[in-house]
């Protein structure tokens, strides 16, 4: 009955939580704090800095942990299936479509996705950055960082400027902010390892496994929980790790990549759900439902070992102030990385004219200034493509 009930209401927020991971947590504490009653404000807030400090969707762990202290471990999965499965339909059944449709019939709206795509990144920068950078130290970590990785750009670099980030967050920034703090559902410790030794031993196993054998099955695995895996600061800041896995190696095209993204943005759900959309697109098999529940599975999975792996161990990790000042570092470093995704890829596949231009600054103007759904400025911003494009 309590998985049913975790299901049910997943389900629910799957298909109302439009807006992206701040959004999502907005529903979550009206869902679960105010009318189920599963957790209390203060044991919500607290679960919610620690999926802040964790790398993945914070509101995908926050909504798994939910479901591990309402249900066990089953109660994580099919807390996920339910918030996760609506987007996933969605993004699939538009990614079947557009492999099936001749692309240069409807190349308007689909510019009209890329396009719209641009407001989105900008707005969740200048979100992220008024939040995560309040000062000149953090907000310099940021331009540096997005300074680097333009310059030279790579996955190992992109985790080595977050490690410098971190051990420079140490040193000279301060935490004065005091987390909330009420005792959440915590789990054994021995389990909490056992995850967390099954997180870093995928991310150094799979690498080997893919240069081991020629299997198009590990190659997706290993991309997509990479890119899980090293994702701090929710959904956005994934786009150029998946864009680094999926373009250059041909599996799926940069057009229908924006594109797929720009819908993502439009509909409720997380944004990881994206991932099941590229694996719908490729141009390699598995692709297809295979290929997009294989890659859905892989960007999820380091979040739920994180989060399960965790939640024994938050006690000491809260009160660790060095682990606090590190984050500050990481989460400035992760604006300079979307700093660095909003112009490639995402502004030199998309801005291409002055129609272009307008079309984004009206977008951002809707998203940031009038307050408007994200679905809503998708949807105008399609519909005016169609008739401005020739």
């Amino acid at each position: 009955m309590k998985l049913l009930q975790v299901f049910f209401t997943a389900l629910k927020l799957g298909c109302t939580s439009f807006g992206g991971p701040i959004a999502h947590l907005s529903y979550f504490h009206d869902e679960y704090v105010t009318k189920k009653k599963w957790i209390s404000a203060h044991a919500y807030a607290d679960l919610v800095a620690l999926c802040q400090f964790l790398p993945g969707p914070a509101s995908s762990q926050v909504g798994m942990a939910i479901g591990l202290s309402r249900a066990g471990i089953f109660g994580a999965i099919v807390s996920w299936i339910g918030f996760t499965l609506p987007s996933a339909l969605i993004l699939i059944l538009f990614g079947l479509g557009l492999s099936a449709m001749d692309v240069s019939n409807h190349k308007q709206w689909l510019h009209g996705l890329n396009v719209v795509a641009v407001a989105v990144v900008a707005q969740a920068i200048l979100g992220m950055g008024k939040k995560l950078c309040p000062d000149k130290e953090r907000l310099t970590i940021a331009v540096i960082t997005s300074v680097i990785l333009l310059f030279f750009s790579s996955a190992v670099l992109q985790v080595s400027v977050l490690i410098v980030s971190a051990i420079f967050g140490v040193y000279f920034l301060k935490s004065n902010e005091d987390l909330p703090h009420e005792p959440i559902h915590q789990g054994k410790k021995t389990i909490g390892l056992f995850f967390l030794g099954l997180f870093v031993l995928l991310l150094f196993l799979l690498p080997l496994l893919r240069s081991s054998f020629d299997l198009v099955e590990i190659q997706y695995f290993d991309s997509f929980y990479r890119a899980g895996a090293l994702v701090f600061g929710g959904g956005h800041v994934v786009l150029p790790l998946l864009q680094a896995e999926v373009v250059p190696t041909g599996w799926v095209s940069n057009d229908f990549f924006m594109a797929g993204y720009g819908l993502s943005n439009a509909i409720p759900g997380p944004l990881f759900a994206f991932s099941s959309f590229l694996g719908a697109v490729s141009s390699v098999n598995p692709h297809g439902w295979t290929g997009a529940t294989l890659c859905l599975v892989a960007v999820f999975f380091p979040s739920f070992l994180l989060i399960v792996g965790a939640l024994p161990f938050w006690e000491q990790m809260r009160k660790n102030q060095i682990i606090r000042r590190a984050m500050l570092g990481i989460n400035a470093s992760v604006v300079g990385i979307l700093l660095t995704a909003l112009y490639h890829p995402v502004w030199t596949s998309s801005v291409f004219s002055p129609k272009d231009f307008a079309l984004v600054i009206v977008g951002f103007l809707l998203l940031e200034f009038w307050k408007l759904p994200s679905w809503f400025v998708v949807a105008v911003t399609v519909a005016v493509s169609v008739l401005i494009y020739d």
